[in-house]
């Protein structure tokens, strides 16, 4: 995978790796946490494993609304997710999203690397902030995975 196209987030999870886990995996937890801070989601369809797929809406601050649809290729518990990140039309090529956990001391070091299918959508992305808004995502993780 080339590097102009991946936005790569990490931050070490004061938890244990099968917290984590979970806050990916437990359709009661996911929807609580995934998304920029002040952003919510609205859930249309959750069937979190492997061949399953978490259809839903993104709903910003401003009340922006953005379909997404997950759709779930692997699952290597608890170490590993990956999946294909898209509107949920067909119309484009999906992104490619690996989620990888590693135990390390003082938690879990989890590490997203986004691969978006051209050099082009990738700097769009980071034009809006992106990789900015993903370290917020990643805050909210962190915070589910120790509350659990």
């Amino acid at each position: 995978m080339s590097a102009d196209r991946q936005i790569v987030l990490t931050r070490l999870i004061a938890a244990p790796a099968a917290k984590v886990w979970q806050c990916w995996t437990d359709p009661d937890v996911l929807p609580r946490w995934f998304g920029p801070e002040g952003y919510s989601c609205t859930t249309k369809d959750i069937d979190l494993r492997q061949g399953g797929q978490w259809i839903f809406d993104m709903i910003g601050p401003d009340g922006t609304v953005w379909a997404n649809r997950h759709r779930y290729t692997l699952y290597d518990p608890p170490k590993r997710i990956e999946f294909l990140m898209d509107d949920g039309d067909d119309a484009d090529v999906p992104m490619q999203v690996v989620v990888v956990l590693e135990p390390e001391a003082g938690g879990t070091r989890i590490t997203q690397t986004m691969t978006f299918p051209t050099a082009e959508m990738r700097q769009g992305a980071l034009a809006y902030g992106a990789d900015k808004l993903g370290q917020t995502t990643m805050a909210k993780l962190d915070a589910a995975a120790q509350a659990l």
